[in-house]
C-alpha cells in the first residue's frame, strides 16, 4: 500500500496526514491501525464523509481551502472504496480533481518532486 510510503514507521520528519474517507467505517478503520503503525513524530485527523458521491462532490471545494493554508509537512489522503466503479476511471476523476485544484499527487508528479496529495482506491477482494 502507498500510504506506507510517506507513513514509514523509521521517518523522523515531522508530518502531519489529513485522510478524507467516504465513510464512518472507514474512519474507525483507520482510527485502528494508524496508531499501531505511525510513529510518534506523525500525526493526522480523519474526516469522513456520507459515503463517496459525497466525497467528491465536496472535494474540489475542501482541497481549495487546503490548498490555501497546508504547510509542506501535510500530506492528504483521499480514501475511496472502488465499489463497483471503474478503477481507471476513479482514479481519473480524482487526478483530475486534484490538478484542477493544483496539488502535486504521487501520480502526476514530475521527475522526484515531492506530493502532497495521495489518492487511493480501497479494493475488497473476497
Amino acid at each position: 500500500m502507498s500510504v506506507i510510503l510517506i507513513i514509514n514507521k523509521k521517518s523522523e520528519e515531522d508530518v502531519h496526514l489529513e485522510f478524507l474517507v467516504e465513510e464512518f467505517s472507514a474512519k474507525e478503520c483507520l482510527e485502528t491501525i494508524l496508531p499501531k503503525i505511525l510513529s510518534p513524530n506523525i500525526t493526522y485527523k480523519i474526516h469522513d464523509f456520507r459515503g463517496k458521491s459525497d466525497l467528491i462532490k465536496k472535494l474540489p471545494d475542501r482541497l481549495k481551502g487546503y490548498k490555501a493554508w497546508i504547510p509542506q509537512d501535510y500530506k492528504i489522503i483521499v480514501l475511496v472504496d472502488r465499489d463497483n466503479e471503474d478503477c481507471t476511471k476513479l482514479k481519473d476523476k480524482l487526478e483530475k480533481i486534484a490538478r484542477e485544484t493544483g496539488f502535486m499527487t504521487q501520480s502526476n508528479r514530475k521527475n522526484q518532486k515531492a506530493f502532497q496529495l495521495l489518492n487511493r482506491i480501497a479494493i475488497i477482494v473476497g
